[in-house]
């Protein structure tokens, strides 16, 4: 069974990632060692991460990483919808993406592939994107979780508010989506249950 790991090297994107290590010394009458514990400042955007609706203050549903059952993120079915454009290119329509997937995906879960074998980061920022039509189909074909390497342009449309409304969650800088075989896989998405947070970094997994 071939996997892809879709997650960026954790890395922050405003430049705040602090860590520290102390050290615990250990000893007894049968072993002597030492314990190494990490002591990090962060924040939430780091690496890959996953949006909830409530990453934006005016469509927060109450929703955080501590709710979620584990079932809802463990190897879901998804659709992975690949097109190959080049950095610059701009808008993806919902046309585009009706084309390349040759249908409307009927999973839980939607991969949109859109710059090929390229990362996000390797592209001039936000020059490829998705238009509003384009959201509006994948709020029409229920996808309830978004895994994308294009999101929002640069004339900030409200591609992210549009989709929190709809209660859709966001996967954020994957990598490696060129990488992914086969059009139905299954994904997972790791985090640890972090109580309040509405954005925070996680792990991609995928399957098939």
């Amino acid at each position: 069974m071939p996997i892809v790991d879709i997650t960026r090297e954790y890395v922050s994107h405003t430049g705040k990632l602090e860590v520290s290590v102390r050290e615990v010394h250990l000893q007894s009458a049968q072993t002597a060692y030492t314990g190494m514990v990490y002591q990090f400042t962060s924040d939430s955007m780091q690496g890959s991460y996953l949006d909830l609706p409530g990453h934006i203050k005016e469509t927060d549903d109450g929703l955080t990483a501590a709710d979620i059952p584990a079932e809802q993120l463990y190897r879901i079915p998804a659709a992975l919808i690949r097109l190959e454009r080049p950095s610059g290119s701009g808008a993806v329509s919902a046309q585009d993406l009706q084309a390349a997937y040759g249908g409307v995906p009927a999973c839980p879960a939607v991969i949109i592939n859109a710059l090929g074998p390229l990362n996000p980061q390797e592209i001039e920022q936000r020059s490829v994107y998705l238009d509003m039509t384009a959201v509006d189909w994948l709020i029409a074909c229920g996808c309830r979780l978004l895994v994308s390497d294009i999101y929002e342009s640069t004339a900030l449309e409200g591609v992210f508010l549009r989709l929190f409304q709809a209660g859709i969650w966001t996967y954020c800088e994957p990598v490696n989506l060129g990488q992914i075989a086969a059009s139905a896989v299954r994904l997972t998405v790791l985090f640890p249950k972090f109580a309040r947070l509405t954005q925070f970094p996680c792990r991609g997994i995928v399957e098939w």
